[in-house]
């Protein structure tokens, strides 16, 4: 009988697609998910003889080992559940074998090379069949990444674009984000992203057998996703200033972002902020297996002396003391949250876990950030891995404001210490609103429960007890807080304040406001108020100021007064910033020594409108029209439409928009043709040299062809 060997493959891809949710992938690879079966045809030279097998060798990475389970050596046997690589013969004709693999749900993820061989009396050598591609699958129970819900699988993992929101607690903004994980080469860039980690240059090996870990996996892409460190996939640029790169504020997706990075040799793509690496790792993550899902947390405090309290020092009128303030708290800062099991930790710990690629803080000398259990940051566990203390802090950290006198003293001022994390947001599953997840990472501010969680979290990253003893925390600075700082509040002062702002704050138009002081007494009172206010970058750190001035007010008994405000548009508009915000703050000085220290973020409004003229099917053109406003009170000129969408249209569309009136409205109409079916963004910006970009976006559901 002359040899036997497999002459043809057929990967089955179609059918495997559907099976594994993988059909979205348009590699000329298979795609399929760790734990579940999938079928290959194969054609031989001759029919199976009764004492001939097919043995399998499937391999990944350099130095693959069947020790570090890299490489897996089986043959068509019965079938079998459990921790290894199996084949099943399913059918057999003349010259055909069909035959259903299955990978072990712990297995390493990534692009294999699959061989084979026929067992006999003579030697053959393996047949390469070729290359398949193995992700996590949180469909599978027994995988780590397993997520019960199916509407959830489909939104964290499947859906393609998505909402990150942004602005300020009081005014928060939704702004679309093309995730476009099933786009041209985005699966084979995220496999080479980790390839291009400095954990696999040092040992590739040891790096490729750790792949079957998402807490390995994860961790390891919340690095690359920056570029310190690694040249990884995004520079960060937060002075305002963008030269040589692209403005953060001007991506509208993942997809543009890692197709540079690939294609300019994994040269670092200039410039990302915190919702840039956010959404570029979540298109990562998805497209790996694993579910994603992008976190806006408001009033983000950035702890950069590790004891839990954010420690901002102005001068006399509320201005920011920058040389003085390492501490921060941004308007709003984006971060992920991804679901996994913590074999390291025990099953309590399980869920949500937040990773942060931008870049902030080095954790054990990289810029990386988690995961760290959601659970573990609500209940105080900060000594467990990874970055507890950092995320801790970002959302319940207390605020402390400290007056800096001209002779160094300095003086605590009442502020408000339940700041610090409000309206944790993440897009709703199967809908465009916005779900409050504050609940999930501390308990409700000025509880009991609350403050005992904050003693815990201290005791457990110092060591010692949190009350009783005076200690001296040590910060960055060299200057000591007592432990006391820490915890107790300021004297709330006999008065109240608050900015309300007596219109919309409008781009382009004069902001009008008013200061509200109440007296909470029933003496009279003088209070002498400094007012200051400034353009900000949404990190909060001051561009330019704009307001200065100082009233005193006579407050009779529980008597309310207004000081009006108005900051014409000449007074910013030079120095507004791409953030469009603008920070006004307080000091308020009363008799007895009382000081209140009152602001406020504004974020000044625009407008954008997308319609879509009809049914939109697949393979057929639909009309779209956008309506604009020119927000400024002159005529402005070579303003442009940028539009994306994943489904949509291929790439970027530009479209020139005529020469704008002051406080003009106009529409402009174009064409698209959906290529899948299903919802989908559709993302509208308005550019323009003369006001920061202006978004919009709008979901369309594509009909299939008839």
């Amino acid at each position: 009988m002359s040899g036997i060997r497999v002459t043809e493959v057929d990967w089955q891809s179609l059918k495997n697609g559907v099976a594994h949710h993988t059909q979205e992938y348009p590699c000329p690879e298979l795609v399929v998910r760790r734990g579940h079966m999938f079928t290959l045809v194969l054609e031989l030279s001759r029919p199976l003889e009764d004492q001939e097998t097919i043995i399998f060798t499937v391999e990944t990475g350099p130095q693959a080992s069947e020790d570090r389970h890299t490489k897996a050596v089986f043959q068509i046997s019965e079938p079998e559940a459990g921790k290894t690589w199996t084949a099943v013969k399913e059918a057999e004709t003349e010259n055909t074998v069909t035959v259903s693999i299955s990978s072990p749900p712990n297995a390493v993820i990534g692009r294999y090379l699959m061989s084979t061989r026929v067992s006999s009396r003579r030697k053959h050598n393996d047949r390469k069949l070729g290359e398949f591609v193995l992700l996590f699958n949180p469909w599978c129970p027994e995988d780590d990444v397993f997520l019960a819900s199916e509407e959830e699988r489909q939104e964290y993992v499947l859906n393609d674009s998505g909402i990150i929101f942004r602005g300020v607690e009081k005014h928060i903004r939704a702004q679309g984000w093309n995730y476009g994980q099933f786009e041209e080469d985005i699966l084979n860039i995220c496999l080479s992203i980790l390839d291009r980690s400095p954990l696999y240059q040092d040992d590739p090996a040891i790096d490729v057998s750790c792949r079957h870990d998402p807490i390995y996996v994860t961790r390891a892409i919340s690095a690359m996703v920056n570029s310190n460190n690694d040249r990884g996939v995004v520079q960060g640029q937060w002075q305002g200033k963008y030269g040589g790169g692209t403005s953060p504020l001007h991506w509208r997706g993942s997809v543009a972002i890692l197709h540079k990075w690939f294609k300019g040799r994994f040269k670092p793509v200039k410039y990302g902020q915190c919702w840039v690496f956010a959404g570029v790792m979540c298109t990562v993550l998805r497209c790996l297996g694993i579910a994603t899902r992008v976190v806006s947390n408001f009033n983000s405090a950035h702890d950069t002396d590790r004891n839990l309290s954010v420690d901002k020092y102005v001068d006399s009128f509320g201005r920011t003391l920058e040389d003085l303030t390492e501490d921060s708290m941004w308007n709003f800062h984006v971060w992920n949250e991804s679901w996994f099991a913590r074999q390291d930790l025990g099953p309590s710990y399980n869920g949500w876990q937040v990773l942060d690629a931008t870049p902030q803080e080095e954790s054990e000398g990289v810029f990386w950030c988690g995961p760290a259990s959601v659970t573990a940051i609500r209940e105080g566990d900060v000594h467990l891995a990874h970055d507890g203390p950092f995320v801790f802090a970002e959302v319940n950290a207390d605020y402390v404001t400290w007056l800096w006198h001209e002779d160094e003293s300095r003086e605590r001022v009442y502020s408000d210490t339940k700041k610090i994390g409000r309206c944790i947001s993440t897009k709703a599953v199967g809908s465009d609103s916005r779900v409050d997840i504050t609940s999930f990472y501390k308990y409700p501010e000025g509880s009991r429960k609350e403050r005992q969680v904050y003693r815990k979290a201290v005791r457990k990253l110092f060591g010692v007890e949190a009350s009783g003893r005076r200690s001296r925390v040590r910060r960055a600075d060299g200057r000591g807080l007592w432990r006391e700082d820490l915890l107790e509040p300021a004297t709330k002062p006999s008065i109240t304040g608050k900015f309300k702002m007596l219109e919309p704050p409008m781009m382009g138009h004069d902001l009008r406001l008013a200061l509200c002081l109440a007296n909470l007494t029933s003496r009279a009172q003088r209070v002498r108020v400094n007012l200051s206010g400034a353009t900000i970058l949404y990190t909060r750190r001051p561009v330019a100021e704009i307001l200065h001035e100082s009233h005193t007010v006579r407050l009779g008994p529980e008597e309310e007064k207004k000081i009006p405000i108005t900051i014409a548009y000449s007074q910013y508009k030079e120095d507004l910033t791409e953030d469009k915000k603008i920070l006004l703050a307080a000091m308020c000085f009363v008799t007895k020594g009382e000081k209140l220290l009152v602001e406020k973020d504004i974020t000044l409004e625009d407008v954008i409108t997308i319609k879509v003229l009809g049914p939109a099917m697949v393979g057929v053109a639909v009309v779209v029209k956008v309506t604009v406003v020119n927000p400024l009170l002159e005529t402005v000129e070579d303003c442009m439409l940028m539009v994306e969408g994943s489904g949509l249209l291929q790439g970027q569309l530009s479209i020139d928009v005529p020469s704008l009136e002051p406080q003009e409205r106009a529409s402009v109409q174009f064409n698209i043709t959906p290529s899948k079916s299903g919802p989908r963004q559709l993302q509208v910006d308005l550019v323009s040299p003369y006001f920061p970009d202006i978004k919009g976006f709008v979901i369309i559901h594509v009909a299939t062809a008839k």
